[in-house]
């Protein structure tokens, strides 16, 4: 799906929209506030972006957009690798 977006030019440039690399930043700032308000996984965010399961990390890392695990969240994990560890 291609999406276009007019922004005012004082905008793109407070967003660095407006040089090289403006489409990958777009993508990025939609990437991330879209995470950030849960409305995409961290798989999503991968796939929007093209990149691999530790450079999506790296990226939400770097961008301080790590959204914490809940507590059901570590118990099925932990029960997921207590399974594995057993079997």
């Amino acid at each position: 799906m291609l999406v276009t977006v007019e922004l005012p030019d004082p905008i793109a440039r407070h967003l660095h929209l407006d040089g090289p690399g403006s489409s990958r930043r777009a993508l990025e700032i939609f990437a991330l506030e879209g995470y950030r308000t849960l409305g995409l996984s961290r798989r999503q965010v991968g796939e929007l972006l093209g990149l691999s399961y530790y450079d999506t990390e790296e990226f939400l890392k770097r961008h301080d957009a790590i959204i914490p695990l809940t507590m059901e969240e570590h118990q099925r994990g932990s029960s997921a690798l207590r399974n594995l560890i057993e079997s």
